[in-house]
């Protein structure tokens, strides 16, 4: 009932910018350049866990970034999924600028709990923009949300950064079925946030896992998310 409810909301109340709170939008011009802007680049957490495949973030996670991201997927903007998909194609691309396609952006599952609290699945949600964005610019693309989470984890927040890793470790796994659908193309993560990393280790682990002897060779795999801490996006400029 709640999702149902800020499906119909979105479409027939009235908006702000969920960035800056400007007024008959949900998102300014200003707010849009900040989240996408500029150049996509490459995002490295501080410290750097084992196992994190190459990502590509498309801003910090900042001010105007902060406030979008939060809106949507703690008070339900849903407006707000295709810029934020706009922004992730941005990153995906980056990664990505020579590849013909199919290309299967995998989401990064949210706690089931979180799903049930908020009413939707924000990373979910924003892989299905990215894919429209990619397959109206010409590239082939879908979202493939093969990956679940098995186990109950921790509250992250709190956690050092070693210690989410250890939260995370063996919590996720590919759906009946998922590891053949990864074989139909490129397989990319995405989400929405980068923090310390451990949620894309774990779902690398997740998808290397479940394609093992399926393919002729290892499964290559890289990461795109909107934003990440500024430290993160901004020692990586040159």
């Amino acid at each position: 009932m709640r999702g149902w409810w800020r499906e119909i909301s979105g479409l027939v109340l009235p908006v702000d910018c969920g960035g800056c709170g400007s007024p008959r939008t949900p998102l300014c011009e200003e707010c849009a350049w900040a989240l996408y802007g500029t150049a996509a680049r490459r995002a490295r957490p501080v410290p750097e866990p084992a196992g994190l495949p190459v990502v590509h973030a498309a801003a910090p996670y900042a001010d105007a970034v902060r406030a979008v991201l939060l809106a949507h997927k703690e008070r339900g903007a849903l407006g707000l999924a295709r810029p934020l998909g706009v922004a992730l194609a941005g990153a995906v691309r980056a990664g990505l600028p020579r590849v013909a396609g199919p290309l299967l952006l995998v989401p990064v599952p949210s706690a089931r709990r979180a799903v049930r609290a908020r009413g939707h699945d924000a990373a979910r949600r924003i892989a299905l923009a990215a894919a429209g964005e990619l397959r109206r610019t010409g590239t082939e693309a879908r979202a493939l949300p093969v990956l679940r989470q098995w186990r109950a984890v921790a509250d992250q927040s709190g956690l050092t950064a070693r210690g989410r890793v250890a939260n995370l470790a063996g919590a996720l796994e590919v759906v009946a079925g998922g590891g053949r659908l990864l074989g139909r193309g490129r397989a990319v993560l995405v989400d929405d946030l980068m923090t310390t990393g451990a949620s894309l280790v774990e779902a690398a682990r997740a998808l290397r896992a479940a394609a093992g002897p399926r393919f002729p060779r290892p499964l290559q795999l890289s990461a795109a998310v909107v934003a990440v801490p500024p430290i993160s996006f901004e020692m990586n400029r040159n």
